[in-house]
């Protein structure tokens, strides 16, 4: 006898009411069956624990009793159906005020699979519930855990002999009479009868409209319906939940409710797409010096994350009109994995670093950053950021700690910078530091100290610092706006006066933030507003004719792998295997005079190097 290894997905019935058994409906962990469930670590348990909406448990009469296994020689003594099934749910449901969950909306079905004989297992599996009232009685009481028999069964002319508590599991190549019908909880067939997908990629059309077929047909009876013998993974749960399938199966419980879960976290979908920006190409690539250089870090933007803010407008992104393109190796000095502190740093400085340290080489001594280096030759710089000033990534163009937490000491620092204009939040680090001259002193050094965007924008010339309120660098779902693109825009602006030419490095920063909560909207809302932020950078290059723009990231955060999209619906789905960075290279995007050099595959130290040459000026000894 074939072994069904279904795939169950919610009932329609159970859990809407039915209203609609055709409708797409948003599916949850409630809509799992977890299939051969007796052979988890913690049977039933693991599962119920996760809400599973179904739950599986194959059995065979011994000695009167009905025992829980796959084969009749893997009978353990005391593995009862009674013992590890009936006993415990019907605690659980008398505990949660007579429904299966704490959640009344939430419902479940315990699937009996019987393996043969069912003649005489069905009435040795009745008189076992006999004992338990209502609580298995779903034909009486709405809320009672229902029982499914699947397996070997009776013939559906059959049903009526058995009690009407006991629902039965369906084919969609069998005809019911209406009276049959109502005791069929589900519809269920063997994949393998629909196609031979294997759970990789995606059906042929021709099998996806079969499958699609049969699970309409079983909607049309206001049945659920679900398939087994499936693969049990994220991508194959997507293509079944796409084609319509009710329940799902699975061997991991709760992975399955972890990516139901959070579903509102990993998909996104963006109806209204932006416009990007086509750039002339006019001075891409050419042999010469630029005047300007603006370096954009989106900080944790990694090949996936880019992919994802692709996909999610539409198939268009500013940062793929780029011609050359390059990878960073990201390793610390210290470890293989880095933080943006040692990524940044050395980006930076030119030199591998340790994960914490600002602006310091692995020999704990302070290395002279792009900044101070190209002030020797007259360029001014720029640090803007969408989030701290303080923290790593704009820290390290600016100071020199051994600690990336050492906010005050890290605000200090900018007393002895030749950066010109710095725009981020973290307003406290400065007004509240231990140096309480701290900002007197910046003041006597030439900056002209603004808290606004506003206020900034009213300045024309001269040194800048923006000291943000925290609420101007919230998420962009939080409301943030084009703080960064304007930011860009104005600090050009100030800059672009400078007759030897600036320096900008502008940190798309939250993209990050999106990659260690695991969120994907938070993490492609963050990569599109940098990407307009490219937009800016481009637009500006185009129109000066003399700058070298360069997007690069310092790490990869979240580890993020994609399992669906749909460009022409800004839709994606994906997961995290991680709520920490990666290791992996991220890219380098060139445009403009002097791109060509950031072409090919190196270490991320490399791009303060390939800076120097661009602009053709020898590093400072």
């Amino acid at each position: 006898m074939v072994k069904k290894i279904g795939i169950n997905f919610a009932v329609l019935a159970f859990v809407l009411g039915l209203q609609s058994a055709s409708a797409q409906v948003k599916l949850n962990a409630n809509r799992g069956h977890s299939h051969n469930d007796y052979k988890q670590e913690i049977p039933l348990l693991t599962a119920y624990y996760a809400e599973m909406g179904s739950i599986e448990a194959d059995v065979f009469l011994k000695d009167g009793q009905l025992y829980v296994a796959h084969e009749a020689s893997e009978i353990k003594p005391g593995f009862t159906l009674k013992k590890i099934y009936l006993d415990p749910l019907a605690q659980f449901f008398k505990a949660k005020g007579n429904h299966p969950y704490s959640n009344a909306a939430l419902k479940l079905q315990l699937v009996v699979d019987v393996k043969e004989d069912y003649k005489h297992v069905l009435p040795v599996l009745l008189k076992e519930l006999e004992s338990y009232a209502e609580v298995f009685d779903a034909k009486k009481n709405a809320n009672a855990i229902k029982v499914v028999v699947s397996g070997d069964m009776p013939i559906p002319a059959d049903f009526k002999d058995y009690d009407e508590k006991l629902f039965f599991d369906g084919r969609p190549t069998t005809t019911y009479t209406d009276a049959q019908l109502a005791r069929v909880a589900m519809i269920s067939d063997d994949l393998k009868n629909q196609t031979v997908w294997n759970g990789k990629g995606n059906p042929t059309k021709t099998d996806e409209a079969k499958m699609r077929a049969t699970i309409e047909q079983a909607h049309r009876k206001g049945k659920p319906f679900r398939f087994w013998a499936s693969q049990d993974s994220p991508n194959t749960w997507i293509v079944l939940e796409r084609l319509g399938a009710d329940w799902i199966n699975t061997d991991q419980p709760t992975k399955l409710k972890d990516f139901y879960l959070h579903q509102d976290k990993l998909s996104y979908t963006n109806t209204k797409p932006y416009t990007t920006y086509t750039p002339t190409y006019k001075t891409d690539g050419q042999d010469k010096a630029p005047k300007h250089v603006i370096l954009l870090i989106g900080d944790g933007m990694g090949l996936a994350a880019i992919h994802a803010g692709l996909i999610a407008n539409h198939g268009d992104l500013n940062m793929t009109k780029f011609h050359y393109v390059g990878f960073s190796e990201t390793a610390a000095a210290d470890a293989g994995n880095t933080d943006s502190a040692a990524g940044g740093s050395a980006m930076a400085i030119g030199y591998k670093t340790n994960n914490r340290y600002i602006g310091m080489g692995p020999d704990d001594q302070n290395k002279t950053n792009l900044v101070d280096t190209l002030s020797l030759f007259g360029i001014k710089s720029g640090i803007i950021t969408a989030g701290d000033l303080t923290d790593a990534t704009p820290a390290v163009f600016y100071a020199h700690q051994m600690d990336r937490s050492y906010n005050g000491a890290i605000a200090n620092d900018l007393l002895s910078s030749k950066a010109e204009v710095l725009v981020g939040s973290n307003r406290k680090a400065f007004e509240q530091n231990k140096n309480s001259r701290l900002l007197t002193d910046l003041k006597t050094k030439g900056f002209q100290v603004t808290n606004s965007l506003a206020d900034f924008e009213k300045q024309h010339e001269g040194k800048q610092l923006v000291l943000l309120d925290d609420s101007a660098t919230r998420s962009v779902i939080k409301g943030r706006g084009d703080m960064l693109k304007k930011s860009l825009s104005h600090t050009t602006q100030i800059l672009s006066k400078n007759k030897p030419g600036f320096f900008i490095m502008a940190e798309g920063a939250q993209i990050d933030y999106g990659g260690h909560t695991n969120d994907l909207p938070y993490l492609i809302t963050e990569l599109h507003d940098f990407d307009r932020t490219i937009a800016e950078a481009l637009r500006f290059a185009d129109q000066d004719g003399e700058t070298l723009v360069i997007v690069t990231a310092d790490h990869e955060t979240g580890g993020l792998t994609l399992l669906d999209g749909a460009a022409e619906k800004g839709m994606v789905r994906g997961e995290f295997s991680t709520n920490d960075h990666t290791g992996i290279m991220v890219p380098v995007f060139a445009y403009g005079p002097g791109s060509q050099n950031f072409t090919g595959v190196y270490p991320n130290n490399q791009i303060f190097h390939k800076i120097m040459k661009a602009y053709r000026l020898a590093k400072a000894k």
